[in-house]
């Protein structure tokens, strides 16, 4: 099924159920009208950061199904799948081949090497300096050879997570060959990992470079397009970098709108969210909550510094159970740009702002991506995360087929699947349509407009009471 102008569920193959299969019937029972599509995240063997970081993408996990039971959600909603073009995993054959045959391995051309790289083997101060890291140090990982010898290997992320060099022809066919396998399962969206830290230059930040960047895109474009899929780099930074993006034809994520919904809700104002609403296109997929935190970094510059600040603080001394320890080291936060929270919990568990975050969502321009433990209106999983140690699985609640019947009888999740299905149904809400907005004070006022059709959302943000008519 092909991208169409609906609704798309983000979840994990095991966590609406215990599997692709248990995931379909769910959807098909409790939302076949409320959702269009389903962002799938990463369901093939990987052995770090929960699916991030792929052994190999030629088989889907045993855990989880198959690609047969890809391929039959692919008959009933249109897919997003992952593509992680920074890095494969440590344990995948081709690492793992090079760890043991270094230079006679054929695949030893796949990673960046400290030795080739750099002039001198290793970067200056200034170098490590200009790049923009996820590290205290200059990237990499200390590859120990089967010949006994050691090497520095560029590694972005953690240590099971080595990037590719995606300049050299051996990675730009893996690259080729593995997308042209998603499309070939029912990929009708390939979202592109990572995409912004692909590109290494020396003397550069090594972020987002270009026109190397942009080369990789459109070769990577092309290849999808003329399987007929979409793809979606996913970058989060300065909102200035996927506007740049969009303005070239492709679909970008709205990362600053959680924030921004968020500064509207606890502040009692419309004046930066009319702003952004009324400046960014209809060509991208909004967000609130994802696998991720809440971004902070993506609204630098949308709003004031100082109000940004308090935004994050208002989610700790209002949100529940939300606390700054869990967005950092100690709970093996690697991302100091994000808060750990659900954002249902980030709103105080308060289901009245939570219902109005979501028809502000569903009104702003693009297509709709709703979390599933934001589908469910999930608080913060205290215990997976405590359990784990990791920051992110406050936001990773496992439901069982039960859980998600049990769920049905709230209120805030009944309401919520009613705006799901307006947004879908409506043709207000077209693609091809515009937006107005009106902000005065704590009342915002969004009319989606396509043809003949419009539909007004009218919001007091201070009762968090609305209407939509």
């Amino acid at each position: 099924m092909k991208l169409c102008n609906k609704i798309m569920l983000i979840t994990y193959a095991d966590s609406m159920g215990r599997n692709l299969g248990e995931l379909h019937k769910i959807i098909n029972r409790h939302y076949k009208k409320a959702v269009g599509g389903i962002h799938i995240l990463p369901f093939y063997p990987s052995s770090a950061d929960r699916g991030f970081a792929p052994i190999r993408y030629d088989t889907v996990d045993e855990n989880f199904g198959s690609f047969e039971d890809i391929e039959r959600l692919g008959g009933d909603y249109y897919l997003m799948f992952d593509f992680m073009v920074n890095h494969i995993s440590a344990q995948s054959e081709f690492y793992r081949d090079f760890l043991k045959n270094k230079d006679a391995s054929p695949y030893k051309d796949m990673f960046i090497r400290y030795k080739d790289f750099w002039e001198n083997g290793e970067p200056t101060k200034e170098q490590t300096d200009l790049i923009y890291k996820r590290k205290p140090r200059a990237p990499y990982v200390e590859a120990e050879f089967a010949d006994g010898s050691t090497e520095k290997i560029w590694c972005t992320f953690c240590e099971e997570q080595i990037d590719l060099d995606v300049s050299k022809d051996i990675t730009k066919r893996f690259i080729n060959e593995t997308l042209e396998s998603m499309c070939g399962h029912g990929a009708a969206v390939i979202r592109l990992d990572a995409f912004a830290y692909a590109v290494k230059k020396a003397d550069t930040s090594c972020f987002f470079v270009e026109p190397e960047t942009w080369e990789l895109l459109y070769d990577i474009e092309k290849t999808v397009s003329e399987r007929g899929c979409e793809i979606l780099p996913e970058i989060h930074e300065h909102y200035t970098i996927p506007m740049k993006i969009a303005e070239k034809g492709f679909w970008i994520y709205d990362f600053a709108l959680p924030v921004i919904t968020l500064h509207a809700l606890f502040n009692h104002t419309g004046k930066y969210l009319k702003k952004w609403l009324e400046m960014c296109p209809m060509k991208q997929f909004t967000t609130l909550d994802t696998h991720d935190g809440i971004g902070i970094v993506d609204v630098k510059d949308l709003i004031p510094d100082d109000e940004i600040e308090t935004v994050k603080e208002q989610m700790y001394s209002r949100g529940a159970n939300v606390k700054k320890i869990y967005s950092s080291e100690a709970y093996n936060n690697l991302d100091i740009y994000q808060v750990n929270t659900t954002y249902y919990s980030a709103l105080g568990n308060n289901d009245k702002a939570y219902l109005l975050a979501r028809a502000i969502q569903f009104f702003a321009p693009g297509i709709p991506q709703v979390y599933y433990v934001g589908l469910l209106a999930g608080e913060n999983d205290i215990e997976l995360m405590e359990r784990t140690k990791n920051g992110r699985d406050i936001n990773r609640h496992y439901y069982s087929a039960e859980d998600i019947d049990k769920e049905q009888d709230r209120e805030v999740v009944r309401r919520l699947k009613e705006l799901m299905e307006l947004r879908n149904s409506h043709a207000a809400f077209g693609l091809d349509g515009s937006i107005s907005v009106t902000a005065d004070g704590d009342r915002i006022s969004i009319t989606r407009s396509c043809g003949e059709s419009e539909l007004t959302l009218n919001a007091d943000l201070t009762d968090y009471s609305f209407t939509i008519g």
